[in-house]
């Protein structure tokens, strides 16, 4: 027989943690009636470890409960066949967040070395996945949502990028696209593919910090215009906007955008 304190010392647990056992009937040792002193035995230890191998396994108190009152062999491989599925779906939570957070990092670089500059770029293939006409088209906003790639929505939504379509007029169509990368390997594509191998390529910024909420757009089509003349490059009158980063400044957006204009 063995002391609280023996029992805490040899299986590396604390005292307050064998008590909250005792308050849940996880472990049941005998007590001494006269002094109130717990006594473990050798079946309090294998509860005590089995406990532990649970609680390691991040099984809640309840479920272990139910496992403590009455659980078949086969039960017990059911339920941890169970649990390994909750396991490797979290596995994929994981990994779509860092690789959510290395994107971040080089939306964070793309801001630094071409904000305000331009550069020819391929604009890699996109899956389309739905459109939503307009950016006040807030009865859309369910297409986004059905069209998540992510376990969790929280992380990763499918991208949602802008589209305009101008000619020497101006601008003639304003739209979203709800889109996904095209990767090797990648799962089975469905929707249209869109891809221009040559595009002007710069990164704008907008927000009510850098233009006092006013539209920017006639600007920035001007700015692509004269570079796009001076470089000798045909406009195709199409521009695609995608959002890198927000940040804020004195309680003011910042709002930094990556724009592919394709041109021939």
């Amino acid at each position: 027989m063995y002391t609280i304190g023996q029992v805490a010392k040899f299986l590396g647990v604390s005292r307050d943690t064998l008590k909250f056992y005792e308050e849940k009937e996880l472990v049941k040792p005998k007590q001494n009636i006269e002094n109130g002193y717990r006594k473990y035995n050798h079946y309090d230890i294998y509860d005590i470890t089995t406990i532990n191998f649970y609680r390691e396994m991040d099984i809640e108190i309840k479920k272990i409960q139910e496992l403590r009152k009455s659980k078949s062999i086969e039960g017990i491989h059911s339920f941890l066949e169970e649990k390994e599925r909750e396991v490797l779906e979290e596995i994929e939570y994981k990994k779509l967040l860092l690789k959510k957070l290395q994107l971040v990092k080089e939306d964070c670089e793309k801001i630094k070395q071409f904000l305000g500059v331009y550069t020819v770029k391929e604009m890699k293939p996109l899956e389309i996945k739905g459109e939503i006409e307009h950016f006040t088209a807030y009865e859309e906003y369910d297409t986004l949502k059905d069209c998540s790639d992510s376990l969790k929505k929280a992380v990763i939504l499918t991208s949602l990028r802008r589209v305009i379509r101008f000619n020497e007029e101006g601008i003639q169509d304003d739209k979203f696209i709800i889109a996904r990368k095209v990767e090797d390997c990648d799962q089975a594509i469905e929707g249209e593919i869109l891809s221009h191998p040559k595009c002007l390529y710069t990164v704008v910024e907008d927000g009510r910090w850098s233009t006092g909420g006013k539209n920017t757009d006639h600007k920035v089509e001007a700015s692509i215009r004269k570079v796009a003349k001076e470089s000798g490059y045909e406009l195709l009158g199409l521009v695609y906007i995608n959002l890198l980063l927000t940040t804020y400044e004195d309680g003011l957006e910042r709002i930094f955008l990556e724009m592919y204009v394709p041109i021939r």
